[in-house]
């Protein structure tokens, strides 16, 4: 079995939010795949079924970006998972909007939700796969220049950002049975971007 995590925040007021963007490839990845039946399991919305054969466990935790790694230990843990058996999918300011980016390992980059996972696993070796979303700098004209990284990746995608994003989403499931079928390292070398 493969465990696939989405990571974001729980509830209506933080769809469509920048930092959501892990919530939305698994809301994809299931859509794409007709994974049905969602259970509540690990502190965690569940789904699970096959990808090009390959038993997988969909998540997305509910105990907030800033607990994520509550959901993943006890998955793994659970199912007595490798870490190469783990990938997190995480929206990141550092790269360019709608560029995608998987690692096998790597440091959590200012990002809670992988500062959570690194410190529940004692680890930052499990496999991550990266979505742009820029940094609040880079939005000219959307944001006031002051707006905290906070504010900024908590708040929405505007309707032409949401529909420029979907290609990304898109790449990013491609990624993921890309990782899932040849190993992380053919699709790193077909999917990050230059």
């Amino acid at each position: 079995m493969k465990l696939i995590v989405g990571l974001g925040n729980p509830g209506s007021e933080y769809a469509k939010t920048r930092h959501n963007i892990g919530f939305m490839v698994v809301d994809r990845i299931a859509t794409r795949y007709g994974f049905t039946g969602l259970r509540h399991r690990f502190h965690a919305g569940v789904l699970d079924g096959l990808i090009a054969e390959v038993p997988c466990l969909l998540m997305q935790p509910t105990t907030y970006m800033n607990r994520s790694g509550t959901a993943v230990a006890e998955a793994l843990a659970f199912y007595k998972l490798d870490l190469a058996d783990l990938v997190v999918i995480v929206d990141d300011i550092a790269l360019a909007y709608g560029r995608i980016r998987m690692r096998p390992a790597g440091s959590a980059g200012g990002h809670n939700g992988l500062l959570d996972i690194e410190t529940k696993l004692r680890t930052d070796s499990y496999p991550r796969l990266r979505v742009g979303i820029d940094s609040p700098a880079s939005v000219a004209g959307e944001m006031r220049p002051q707006i905290t990284q906070h504010d900024y990746v908590l708040g929405r995608f505007t309707p032409s950002q949401f529909e420029a994003l979907q290609p990304a989403v898109e790449r990013a499931c491609d990624a993921v049975e890309c990782w899932l079928t040849d190993g992380i390292d053919k699709a790193m070398s077909l999917h990050n971007a230059p």
